[in-house]
């Protein structure tokens, strides 16, 4: 990542970055709250797995079960749809970390793991974010707090992240598909 170019916090930009860390503890306050209407999602079809993804991506650390409903939908619908779904879903939720670190408000505990992916989006951000958007994982969420902080143009971050989230919400809709022949006996 190039370094941040210099910059001067104005009234306004101060304003709106902090509106925007409201915005997005709002989110995740809900989110969290209503963690078991999720699984309403399942009947609105492709819709409902790029709900489920806005939501389930939109938390920061805390985990929701988007990944649950793109496999059970994947079972009943086209699993490339389903999957091409779940990832826009997935990408645009995504933005919650993004802007938290943008918003230059986040606050993150140094660990080993937190330096580590630090020390990863400087060497190369967009591979870091690629390889962490595939694997479900709790990393991911840092390391868009840390594309934000370190001003990665967000269009580069969403497309990256996409990829990524194309590759993990197809797979898990491929699964779901072929695995229900397996599953479905012991129902």
């Amino acid at each position: 990542m190039k370094p941040a170019r210099p910059f001067i916090l104005t009234l306004k930009s101060a304003f709106l970055r902090g509106l925007g860390l409201v915005i997005v503890l709002s989110i995740t306050g809900l989110i969290a709250l209503n963690k078991d209407r999720m699984k309403d999602f399942e009947g609105l079809g492709y819709a409902g797995a790029f709900l489920a993804m806005l939501g389930s991506n939109a938390t920061l650390i805390l985990p929701a079960p988007g990944l649950i409903i793109v496999f059970a939908l994947g079972s009943s619908l086209n699993p490339i749809g389903v999957g091409l779904c779940g990832a826009l879903g997935a990408t645009l939720g995504e933005l919650t970390g993004y802007v938290t670190g943008y918003s230059g408000l986040a606050i993150m505990e140094q660990s080993r793991t937190a330096g580590r992916i630090h020390r990863w989006m400087e060497r190369s951000g967009g591979l870091t974010i690629f390889f962490l958007s595939i694997f479900p994982n709790p990393f991911f969420d840092l390391a868009g707090v840390l594309a934000g902080a370190g001003k990665m143009p967000i269009w580069k971050f969403q497309a990256v992240a996409f990829c990524g989230k194309l590759i993990q919400s197809t797979l898990i809709a491929l699964a779901g598909a072929l695995s229900m022949n397996w599953i479905e006996p012991w129902l």
